[in-house]
């Protein structure tokens, strides 16, 4: 695993800019206000050195001229193309995702927040990091869809009105209860904390009791349920996420709820790899440095903004 030394704040903070701009220059139509910002930040020595490196990364060098690479090892060197892919996909993650959610959403969280919801009939909504969701509610059903994240449900009862939640092209409906629902990996987990919910998918109903967990999503029927130990699965809840033999793709999905940049995995088969271990969700980072060093990754930080993994 390559060894980490962490940047100055100054360098960091630098980084981090560089990125930013990186990205606003690449989305093009910039303002003259935008375009006189950008000259006077990069008129600093240290910011155009930072703005060089990252257009070097990204094969983007057009104002300024790159730093030269001769001196720089292979390793970085083999780095190069790499890093160019996962700023091309920083560009493109940006926009259409976040204006869908912004017009979508009722309720939603920023990366890293919890927030819980009062609806107007009592019942109420814990939603994770960067989590949203839309409520229609009407005179005969509570219809509610989650659209990203992952949201805790404690169902105020009304037997007129069921309480439904639809994600990854199925739905969940509460029978007296509390339950978990989280996108993951194209589909969404259900994991039932009291009583029981019907979970409806591909045209067939699975009664899913409490204590249980069951998947379903657009490309599979609805799994078996199995037993799961609900304080573990809802850890998020208390600032804790704990993972037991699961992919390091889920495990990144997770962590991205709960961190502002961008971490991204290089590889399918880096994906796959199994990782175990309870992280502070106030700390993603903590937890990518110490899933790094427990699977001998190769990572690339630039700043705490952009992470990229590979086995």
């Amino acid at each position: 695993m390559a060894a980490h030394k962490d940047p100055a704040p100054q360098e960091s903070a630098s980084q981090d800019s560089a990125i930013a701009w990186w990205v606003r220059r690449d989305a093009g139509d910039m303002s003259s206000a935008e375009i006189a910002a950008f000259e006077a930040w990069v008129a600093d020595r240290a910011n155009a050195a930072a703005f060089a490196y990252i257009c070097a990364l990204c094969g983007e060098v057009k104002a300024l001229k790159p730093r030269r690479v001769d001196a720089i090892a292979a390793r970085r060197r083999r780095r190069m193309a790499f890093a160019a892919a996962l700023a091309a996909t920083l560009a493109a993650v940006a926009s259409f995702d976040t204006l869908r959610l912004l017009w979508s959403a009722d309720f939603r969280t920023a990366a890293g927040e919890t927030r819980v919801v009062t609806l107007s009939d009592g019942s109420k909504i814990q939603l994770g990091g960067r989590s949203a969701i839309a409520v229609h509610y009407a005179a005969g059903e509570r219809a509610l869809t989650l659209l990203e994240g992952e949201a805790f449900f404690d169902v105020a009862p009304d037997a007129a009105r069921p309480f439904v939640v639809t994600a990854a092209g199925g739905s969940v409906t509460a029978l007296g209860t509390s339950f978990d629902v989280a996108l993951e990996n194209d589909g969404a987990r259900v994991t039932v904390a009291e009583h029981k919910v019907a979970v409806a998918s591909h045209g067939e109903r699975m009664i899913v009791e409490e204590g249980r967990q069951c998947d379903f999503g657009p490309a599979a029927p609805t799994s078996a349920p199995i037993p799961v130990a609900v304080p573990d699965a809802t850890a998020w809840r208390r600032g804790k996420l704990i993972f037991v033999d699961r992919p390091l793709g889920e495990v990144v999905d997770i962590l991205s709820r709960y961190h502002s940049g961008y971490i991204i995995v290089a590889s399918d088969s880096t994906r796959l790899l199994r990782v175990t271990g309870v992280f502070d969700a106030a700390d993603p980072i903590g937890a990518l440095r110490a899933i790094e060093a427990s699977l001998a990754l190769d990572a690339i930080h630039i700043g705490d903004y952009l992470v990229a993994l590979r086995g």
